[in-house]
């Protein structure tokens, strides 16, 4: 089974979507699951799992309700306020949905030490008792936290999203390296090879550029930890899915068929409980 483990929805709102500026007028419209599913089929991929874009409640909401209308979306990665008091209670509430199989915060729009903090960390302690996946979003800046914020929860389930970001265009930056190595050393942590696109340079690429940045992937995590993401429908602003989905499959062409299998959908339905 191909699952593309990193995707989302919106029905557009300028305000609440304020960060799609004028730069990506072409991802400045509704993208709803009518608009995935074709691409889906014409691509072979089996399904997908929807990722928080908004830190509402209502966002979860909308993808929990997403999920139950359409089979494809095989989970979702909503979001709670972790700091809340009620975090637990709220947990409780929306793990009653069997969809919802992981929580994200947008940590990159943070101070670097967010993840550090008392509250945060409460948050993030509860995520076990509902077999909930943490997805970690962040800047290459934010790592080094990210890194002391898993050593401290070895029971709970973490995925990078991203790669953490790396400025691609600029090649490899070392400390990344050594950060994606220290991360990759808790076991307790995978990766999605996903939202790579649009980390190069006025959203202009080539297959290669990306090669030495999955070389340091795949050293840190090997195959049963990293997982194929698209993150349709950002990653329009670089490129069609087919391509997206192309160097991923081009980069592993040379693999086992059972570390293929793994990679593009085998770790998604472990790692998340599909």
């Amino acid at each position: 089974m191909v699952i593309d483990s990193h995707q989302h929805f919106w029905i557009y709102d300028p305000v609440r979507d304020s960060w799609i500026d004028e730069t990506m007028s072409v991802i400045r419209k509704d993208f709803l699951p009518k608009d995935l599913k074709p691409i889906l089929n014409a691509n072979n991929v089996d399904g997908c799992i929807a990722v928080q874009a908004d830190q509402s409640e209502k966002e979860t909401e909308f993808l929990l309700q997403s999920a139950e209308q359409n089979p494809f979306i095989k989970g979702v990665v909503g979001w709670v306020d972790l700091c809340a008091v009620n975090v637990e209670e709220r947990l409780s509430h929306f793990s009653k949905n069997k969809n919802l199989k992981g929580i994200r915060h947008i940590v990159q729009a943070e101070k670097d030490d967010f993840v550090l903090g008392e509250d945060f960390q409460r948050g993030i302690s509860k995520l076990s008792t509902f077999n909930l996946v943490y997805d970690i979003l962040v800047f290459p800046s934010q790592l080094e936290n990210a890194i002391k914020l898993v050593e401290q929860f070895p029971n709970q389930k973490f995925v990078l999203d991203h790669i953490a970001k790396p400025q691609i265009s600029e090649g490899l930056n070392e400390k990344w390296v050594k950060n994606i190595k220290q991360l990759a050393a808790c076991k307790n942590v995978a990766c999605k090879i996903s939202g790579m696109v649009t980390e190069t340079e006025n959203f202009n690429w080539t297959p290669d550029q990306f090669t030495p940045f999955l070389d340091s992937i795949f050293n840190a995590f090997g195959t049963d930890r990293i997982m194929f993401g698209s993150d349709w429908p950002v990653c329009l602003l670089a490129g069609e899915y087919k391509s997206i989905l192309q160097l991923i499959e081009n980069y592993f062409i040379d693999f086992s068929n059972e570390d293929k299998q793994m990679i593009m959908g085998g770790n998604a339905i472990k790692y998340y409980n599909l």
